[in-house]
């Protein structure tokens, strides 16, 4: 089987995880500088099969687009071109930027640890595809 790999996409830096080959877990992966974001996964693609990138859809309660996801498409249309091969999947990230700070609190992360917002963004890709394997 190949990964799954999720994106938590921002302006300035992305949060990426992988499944181990199985599918069965998670794991953070790295945070990548966006700019960098395309030609990152252009070089780990080569060194590991991806079957599926799950890229987070960020929502308003109403479950309206929030307005990060116009800087969202673009990307995906990168993506799209960089990788015809790869579907792409939206997952529904809502909550978890706020769900990563709370796990970096639980696993007894010192308060200068948590400011580490790379950090927080590979939490979040982790909790993404989490989100993913538990409903599949």
């Amino acid at each position: 089987m190949a990964r799954i790999l999720a994106i938590d996409y921002g302006m300035k830096r992305t949060g990426v995880a992988v499944t181990d080959e199985l599918q069965i877990i998670a794991s953070g992966l790295t945070t990548v500088n966006t700019k960098e974001l395309i030609s990152f996964l252009k070089e780990y693609v080569t060194k590991e099969e991806v079957e599926l990138f799950l890229v987070g859809e960020p929502k308003q309660m109403d479950n309206t687009a929030s307005e990060s996801e116009t800087l969202i498409k673009p990307f995906l249309e990168q993506l799209q071109n960089q990788f015809p091969n790869i579907p792409i999947q939206r997952v529904d990230e809502r909550f978890t930027s706020k769900m990563a700070f709370q796990t970096m609190i639980d696993s007894g992360l010192k308060k200068n640890q948590r400011k580490n917002k790379a950090l927080v963004d590979e939490i979040s890709a982790t909790l993404i595809l989490q989100s993913y394997l538990y409903s599949k």
